[in-house]
C-alpha cells in the first residue's frame, strides 16, 4: 500500500494523543501543516496557554517558515529529525512528518533524562507516519 502525501485528521489527532501520553509534564502538542496551520492539538486538562491566539498563530507561521528554510539543507545534512528549544519558561520539541511539525511543550523544570526519554518515544511515533 502507498502512502498518502498528507496526512488525514484521524491521523493527525491519533498523532497528537499519542505523544501526549508519554509523559504527565507534556503541555501541549499541535500539528501544523506546512502554512502554518494549526490541523490538530491537544492540551493537558487544566492548563491555561501561554500563548493567545495571535501569538499561536505567529509561532505557528514561523514553524512553517523554518520548515521551508530546512528544506535547502536536506540534500547536504539529511532531513531534519527533530529540534529541542529550551526556553525561560518551557521547554519545546519540534518533529518533522514530511512537511508537516509536530509541535510539542513541555513543562520548564523536567530533567534531562526525562526530556530524552520523551524525545526517544516520540521519535517511533513520528517515523511511523513519515
Amino acid at each position: 500500500m502507498v502512502r498518502q502525501i498528507s496526512l488525514r485528521k484521524k491521523e493527525y489527532s491519533e498523532i497528537a494523543g499519542e505523544i501526549a501520553g508519554i509523559s504527565p509534564y507534556i503541555r501541549f502538542v499541535a500539528v501544523v501543516g506546512g502554512r502554518g496551520d494549526l490541523l490538530y492539538h491537544h492540551r493537558r486538562r487544566g492548563l491555561r496557554p501561554m500563548l493567545d491566539s495571535k501569538d499561536t498563530h505567529y509561532q505557528f507561521s514561523h514553524i512553517a517558515i523554518k520548515t521551508g528554510l530546512e528544506a535547502a539543507f536536506d540534500r547536504a545534512l539529511g532531513p531534519l529529525e527533530f529540534v529541542w528549544e529550551e526556553r525561560k519558561k518551557v521547554q519545546i520539541l519540534s518533529f518533522a512528518i514530511k512537511k508537516t511539525r509536530v509541535w510539542v511543550s513541555v513543562d520548564k523544570k523536567v530533567v534531562r533524562s526525562e526530556m530524552l526519554r520523551i524525545i526517544d518515544s516520540c521519535l517511533p511515533v513520528v517515523r511511523r507516519y513519515s
